[in-house]
């Protein structure tokens, strides 16, 4: 069985990992440390996708009521991001958890042959915090973040890196993600794009959003690509618990 791709690329916050459960909590542990108001879930969610540093500059004008711009260049900033610092590293992998069928998938993509990257704005440290808490870095061939290289999405530098470490030529690439923001990444790099709907866009419908196709999951994103595994050899829901 052959796959319609032979590199896909994903994003992460969103697409691979729910994540915003224990985004939330180490926002709220830094703004509590600081005795700012608290942020919902719902308002985290809807600042995920340009890195936590910028997460962190919303929430904090949002508790404070002070404009994004005087927060961004405060000479406070530095201090209250270390204590996200602290407070995200001991959250991270503690309440997140991948979507169903993540890690199934991955790995029959692997045994296919298809070559696999993340591409996200998350910084480094927390990326392979997260995929290792997981299990799933092993499963990529390589993980860009939002500080691996001088630009981050939609910059399309992240996908360019992939294309040419795998040697994919771009009509063989595919990006699958869950916002506005991987939309245009893939647009910028020339590459298909895919959506997920549950992740994290903003508050907007993936719709809005025009891309190439829109799959349930990670169940139809199987079918969609053409190597989804066979319905009496597919894992047990009950191994993702």
């Amino acid at each position: 069985m052959a796959c319609s791709h032979d590199l896909v690329m994903f994003d992460l916050d969103g697409t691979l990992v729910e994540t915003a459960p224990e985004i939330a909590d180490a926002t709220n542990d830094t703004l509590r440390e600081f005795g700012w108001r608290q942020a919902s879930q719902a308002q985290v969610e809807a600042w995920i996708g340009h890195g936590t540093r910028e997460l962190l500059i919303q929430a904090v004008a949002d508790a404070t009521a002070t404009p994004v711009a005087l927060v961004r260049s405060a000479e406070w900033l530095p201090a209250v991001v270390a204590v996200f610092d602290r407070h995200y590293a001991a959250r991270c992998g503690t309440r997140s958890r991948p979507y169903p069928q993540v890690p199934e998938l991955l790995r029959r993509l692997r045994s296919l042959g298809v070559r696999l990257a993340v591409v996200t704005n998350k910084e480094g440290r927390y990326t392979d915090r997260v995929l290792d808490a997981h299990g799933l870095a092993p499963l990529f061939d390589h993980v860009i973040s939002g500080d691996t290289l001088a630009a981050k999405k939609p910059d399309p530098a992240g996908i360019e890196a992939c294309l040419v470490g795998s040697g994919v030529p771009r009509e063989r690439a595919l990006f699958v993600g869950d916002s506005s923001i991987d939309v245009a990444t893939a647009r910028n790099a020339g590459v298909a794009v895919w959506l997920l709907p549950y992740g994290y866009n903003m508050g907007r419908p993936v719709a809005d959003c025009r891309p190439d196709r829109i799959v349930a999951d990670f169940a139809a994103l199987g079918v969609a690509l053409g190597c989804a595994a066979p319905l009496d050899t597919a894992p047990p829901l009950q191994a993702l618990q």
